[in-house]
C-alpha cells in the first residue's frame, strides 16, 4: 500500500517573523554590549583621573613638607610652585680631603644613617650643619655645590653600631668646607625643582616638573608630565585646573609678591578632566605644611 506524505516548512510570512525577531534580539544584545562597553570606559577613566589627582597630591606633599630648612619656595604663583626639595640625608664620619668627607654607609639590615629618595648630583647642594661650640646661636647649615657622589667600601670608621659593612659614600664639594668635619656631622642634600600646570601639545592640560638650576636665577630644563589631564588654566580660581595658594603661620593668605620665608603652609586644589569626554572633573583638596621652615 502506498501512503502520501505531506512535508511543511517555513513560509515566507513566518520566515520574515523569525528574521525580524532574531534582528530584535541581536540589536538588544548589542546595545547592552556597546552599553557595558561605555561603562566600563568611562569608570576607567574617572579610576585614572582620580589614581592620578591622588599620586599629584602625594608627590607634592612630600616635597613641600620636606622643604628646605632655609630656602623653602623660591617662585610661588597661582599654577607654579618652585622650591628647594629634601632629597637624602647622611652623616659625615671623617674628613679626607679639603672638599671631600666620607659618609656613612646603607644598610637594608640594619638602622642606617644614609638614606636617598634620589640620588643627588652635580646639580644639588649639600647642606653641612655647623655647630658653634661657643655661641648655640651660631649652629647653622652650611651650603655646599655638589661636585660628585661617589660610592666607597664601608670602612670601621664609617659604620653604626650593628652595622655591617656595605658601600659607603665620598660627597666631593667644590669649595673647600673651611676646616675639617666632626665625625657624626649631619648632611642633607636639596633638589631645586618646579611644579606647574601646562598645556602639552594635545591641548590637554597636565600637572608636570622641571628640574632647576641650583643656585642664582631661576633656569629650569625639559617639563615631564607627573599626572593629568586637568580643567585648563583660569584666572577663576573655582575653575582652574591646579591651583596653589600660600599662607602665613597666622592663616593669612600671602600674595604672589610676600616674602618667601613667611611662606608656613600651601593649600592645593586639584580638579581633573581634559576637554571633551563628558567626564565630571575629580576635585582634591589638601592643606600642607611646611615642616622645616
Amino acid at each position: 500500500m502506498r501512503m502520501d506524505s505531506k512535508r511543511h516548512g517555513l513560509g515566507l510570512i513566518e520566515l520574515i517573523a523569525v528574521m525580524a525577531i532574531l534582528g530584535l534580539v541581536g540589536g538588544m544584545v548589542g546595545s547592552t554590549i556597546v552599553a557595558q562597553q561605555r561603562f566600563h570606559r568611562h569608570a576607567a577613566a574617572v579610576l585614572d583621573a582620580r589614581q592620578g589627582v591622588r599620586d599629584a597630591m602625594e608627590v607634592l606633599s612630600t616635597d613641600i613638607r620636606a622643604a628646605s630648612l632655609e630656602d623653602t619656595v623660591r617662585v610661588m604663583a597661582d599654577s607654579a610652585l618652585e622650591l628647594f626639595s629634601g632629597i637624602g640625608t647622611s652623616v659625615a664620619c671623617r674628613t679626607i680631603a679639603a672638599n671631600s668627607v666620607a659618609l656613612a654607609a646603607e644598610s637594608p639590615t640594619a638602622n642606617t644613617l644614609t638614606s636617598f629618595m634620589l640620588n643627588p648630583d652635580t646639580g644639588d647642594i649639600a647642606l653641612i650643619y655647623r655647630r658653634d661650640s661657643v655661641d648655640v646661636d651660631g649652629d647653622r647649615w652650611e651650603r655646599f655645590r655638589v661636585a660628585a657622589l661617589t660610592t666607597r667600601a664601608g670602612e670601621p670608621d664609617c659604620l653604626a653600631e650593628g652595622m655591617a659593612p656595605g658601600e659607603g659614600f665620598v660627597l666631593t664639594v667644590q669649595q673647600p668646607f673651611g676646616g675639617g668635619l666632626r665625625p657624626g656631622t649631619p648632611v642633607r642634600f636639596i633638589r631645586r625643582g618646579r611644579y606647574s600646570l601646562y598645556r602639552s601639545s594635545d591641548s590637554q592640560w597636565y600637572l608636570g616638573y622641571r628640574r632647576c638650576n641650583a643656585s642664582g636665577a631661576s633656569v629650569c630644563g625639559a617639563i615631564q608630565p607627573i599626572s593629568g589631564p586637568y580643567r585648563r588654566h583660569s584666572a577663576d580660581k573655582g575653575q582652574t585646573g591646579f591651583l596653589f595658594e600660600y599662607f602665613d603661620a597666622q592663616g593669612a593668605l600671602l600674595s604672589s609678591t610676600a616674602s618667601h620665608p613667611s611662606i608656613a603652609r600651601v593649600d592645593i586644589t586639584a580638579r581633573s578632566g581634559g576637554h571633551g569626554g563628558g567626564l565630571t572633573p575629580e576635585f582634591a583638596t589638601g592643606s600642607i605644611a611646611i615642616r622645616n621652615r
